[in-house]
């Protein structure tokens, strides 16, 4: 397993879907409504992509992959990669990281719908 770090702009972003997700299930349970939203569901999306990269950085389901237009901010010489949390939708999130910055850590440097 790898321990998950999450660079100040990732965990903006995380913490900001996750009020928004909150916010979505209290009004939905309020107003007796089954369907989760979308920004629920996309939190979720994004919560079960970390929970997968934790586990393993090559699983296939995240078709990771190199990606050259971000520096690497740990080390400018090693390469950055790219986690898919969506696939086929319009904008869909991308998770980028890196390895570091010790052992068996990553650090997420963005989540963000495709550029």
């Amino acid at each position: 397993m790898y321990q998950i770090i999450r660079a100040e702009i990732a965990e903006q972003t995380y913490r900001d879907l996750e009020v928004r997700a909150r916010k979505s299930y209290e009004n939905r349970s309020k107003n007796k409504k089954n369907k989760a939203s979308p920004v629920e569901g996309l939190f979720k999306q994004i919560h079960k992509t970390l929970e997968l990269l934790s586990q393993n950085p090559r699983h296939p389901s995240l078709q990771t992959h190199e990606y050259d237009s971000i520096p690497n901010p740990l080390n400018p010489e090693q390469k950055v990669f790219e986690a898919y949390v969506q696939q086929h939708t319009p904008g869909a999130y991308r998770i980028f990281w890196c390895y570091g910055p010790g052992k068996r850590q990553i650090t997420v440097i963005a989540i963000t719908p495709h550029p």
